[in-house]
């Protein structure tokens, strides 16, 4: 089993850098694990309470879980992700079933900043873009998808995006094996991983 982590900040293209690799695997090769199905359920609490909290600190992440769901992947055994709402902040009482691939992908902004998970990470990538881009991503993001308004996309960017991303998620890219700048966009780069991943296939059989 090739374990491969994508890293990057928020709006940074790395979702699109995830389905043109899983594209160009053999089908039903490659299992996809979202870090943001592992943030920690806060149903409980008020919506006062929920607008407060930090989805770009890596503590709002269940590390303790993911870590354990990747070990019993790589011991040939079946998960439940679990399912997370932005707009509830809580986990549903469902989970997605999810057996083991030759490939697993392990993508969001803070899975290079926990050590336990990078030791767990065959290939480690770090998708960059430029912070102007990032912006106008997320704001499209937010409004379509979380409900949020433009002026609160503005404000939740202000006060944790950009802060965590220059503390917590752009100094990690020095863990990052491959860096692939310009998102989604730099076909070559996706290219050339897509390539190792398949000479590293080719090695293990």
């Amino acid at each position: 089993m090739l374990i491969i982590g994508i890293a990057g900040g928020s709006g940074s293209g790395k979702s699109t850098v995830v389905k043109k690799i899983v594209k160009s695997l053999p089908k039903n090769s490659v299992a996809v694990i979202s870090q943001d199905n592992y943030y920690r359920d806060n149903g409980h609490l008020s919506p006062e309470e929920r607008a407060k909290i930090n989805f770009d600190h890596p503590s709002s992440i269940e590390f303790s879980l993911l870590v354990e769901h990747i070990e019993l992947l790589k011991a040939g055994k079946p998960i439940g992700m679990p399912i997370y709402s932005y707009l509830t902040c809580a986990r549903a009482s469902e989970t997605i079933p999810m057996e083991p691939k030759k490939v697993v992908i392990i993508e969001g902004i803070l899975i290079l900043t926990n050590i336990r998970l990078r030791r767990k990470l065959d290939i480690k990538v770090y998708v960059d873009a430029d912070p102007d881009d990032r912006l106008m991503r997320i704001i499209w993001r937010d409004i379509e998808e979380r409900g949020r308004s433009f002026r609160e996309v503005l404000e939740h960017y202000e006060r944790f995006v950009r802060p965590m991303h220059l503390l917590f998620i752009e100094p990690n890219k020095r863990y990052a094996d491959i860096i692939i700048p310009e998102g989604g966009k730099n076909q070559i780069a996706i290219d050339i991983l897509t390539s190792r991943i398949k000479e590293k296939l080719r090695e293990e059989e």
